[in-house]
């Protein structure tokens, strides 16, 4: 078999579209084809499926909601698109009683309490549940990339994946929102944006039933439960689920921070770094949770913060079962465990656990101020600190004794007051071994010793 030619976008672009532009195979084995749509990134083992397939993005969308308007090419999608409308899910799991809006739905998480994994991979001999993530797993084994880019000589599996990256050379952005005229590089790109607007949560996992704005969120969202990490780091080995994670990683190695900010000329290894960073300056907070309407810096700040109202905590440690509500505080957990320090301080080389207490640390040196209270203009180190401030202003108490039901401004002062209901004193003088409920008593208790030595 010839090996495929690779194409440029001069060549491509200038060639008329024909009617299968949103078919392209692409070879992951030797013995084996796949074909792949280029609109939705569905695969397919056959290209008369993938023809029948195609035609949903072609035909004429005659069936239309009559709550929202959005169309759709076939009946079946509509009514299911409806259950989002009504919250309707009539399939319901027998042993986790867990609801679904379609029978394929219920049937495919029904395999996470058999365990069946009936589609493995001829690579690696990996399992998976469904044979839509065995063929998006295929992918990380191909190598075939037939579609160059002649700017950057970066390769893509599609022609359109190609069109799209070739709008970041140009910067061309044709797709603009109605709503907030944002501009985008792809249509994809701004129906995933339109979502915000609408909170519409197409994209549904067939295991725990969460729901995402977009496909790609769901795709890396599934690794959660597959515990897929395709992306590995040629330095150190290191594994990652999602690539843009790999990207970040590796940029630990070359110390590199091509991101600065403009305000305080701080360096950010991540444009998104950056991006959250900046937000410090501006005080914009764009995510707002719709149960109590606090806002957020960050999307994923936001979701974590979601879970407090549903007390989720998907992220489960293997050595001690215990759970968490958000990844990075279980791999922040781990390290309990390894003793594994990997951030280390380049002024005095002190090492840290978590990235966190690092940049905290770092500030001791910098004195850097970067959080400043709009009512009284006072600065702070820390933002958690500035939190605690303002409650001075608004005489909020959020933090309550489940014994005597005292409220307390700081969760260190509710802990600290817990203390004097369990009569516990966790504070140690290394000198008379007196004992005491708070870190303060002790230091004040010390400096007696302090001043005999004197």
């Amino acid at each position: 078999m010839e090996a495929p030619v690779k194409t440029s976008l001069v060549d491509d672009l200038c060639t008329k579209a024909s009617s299968t532009d949103g078919i392209v195979k692409i070879e992951a084995r030797a013995d084996e084809k796949r074909f792949i749509c280029d609109n939705c990134s569905e695969a397919f083992s056959e290209k008369s499926l993938l023809n029948k397939h195609f035609c949903c993005h072609t035909r004429e969308k005659e069936y239309s909601c009559n709550i929202c308007g959005k169309s759709f090419s076939q009946k079946y999608h509509l009514v299911i698109h409806s259950c989002t409308h009504t919250k309707e899910n009539p399939y319901s799991c027998d042993v986790c009683n867990q609801t679904f809006s379609e029978r394929s739905k219920l049937f495919r998480h029904h395999l996470i309490h058999t365990n069946e994994k009936s589609y493995s991979c001829d690579e690696c001999k990996k399992g998976f549940y469904e044979k839509s993530l065995l063929n998006r797993h295929y992918l990380t084994h191909a190598n075939d990339k037939p579609y160059s880019c002649d700017v950057c000589i970066k390769d893509f599996f599609t022609k359109s994946n190609l069109r799209q990256h070739y709008r970041t050379h140009t910067n061309k952005k044709p797709y603009s929102c109605d709503v907030c005229k944002k501009d985008f590089f792809t249509k994809s790109h701004l129906n995933g944006h339109y979502r915000t607007h609408t909170n519409e949560r197409p994209y549904s996992c067939d295991v725990c039933n969460k729901g995402f704005s977009h496909k790609h969120h769901l795709n890396n969202h599934y690794r959660i439960h597959t515990n897929e990490k395709p992306y590995s780091c040629d330095v150190c080995n290191k594994v990652f689920s999602q690539v843009c994670n790999l990207n970040a990683h590796l940029l630990t190695h070359t110390k590199e921070k091509p991101y600065s900010c403009d305000v305080c000329k701080k360096d950010f290894c991540t444009k998104s770094n950056l991006s959250q960073h900046y937000r410090t300056h501006t005080n914009e907070k764009p995510y707002s949770c719709d149960v109590c309407k606090k806002d957020f810096f960050t999307k994923s700040h936001l979701n974590g913060h979601y879970r407090i109202h549903t007390n989720e905590r998907p992220y489960s440690c293997d050595v001690c079962n215990k759970c968490f509500s958000h990844k990075g505080h279980l791999n922040n957990h781990y390290r309990i465990h390894t003793n594994e320090r990997p951030y280390s301080c380049d002024v005095c080389n002190k090492s840290f656990s978590h990235r966190g207490q690092l940049c905290n640390h770092f500030r001791t040196h910098t004195k850097e101020k970067p959080y400043s209270c709009d009512v009284c203009n006072k600065k702070f180190s820390f933002n958690h600190k500035l939190t605690d401030h303002y409650r001075t202003h608004t005489e909020e108490k959020p933090y309550s004794c489940d014994v005597c039901h005292k409220n307390f401004s700081q969760k260190s002062n509710l802990n600290n007051h817990y203390l004097t209901h369990t009569n516990e004193k966790p504070y140690s003088c290394d000198v008379c071994k007196k004992e005491f409920s708070r870190k303060d008593s002790l230091k004040r208790h010390f400096r007696i010793h302090m001043e005999e030595k004197s």
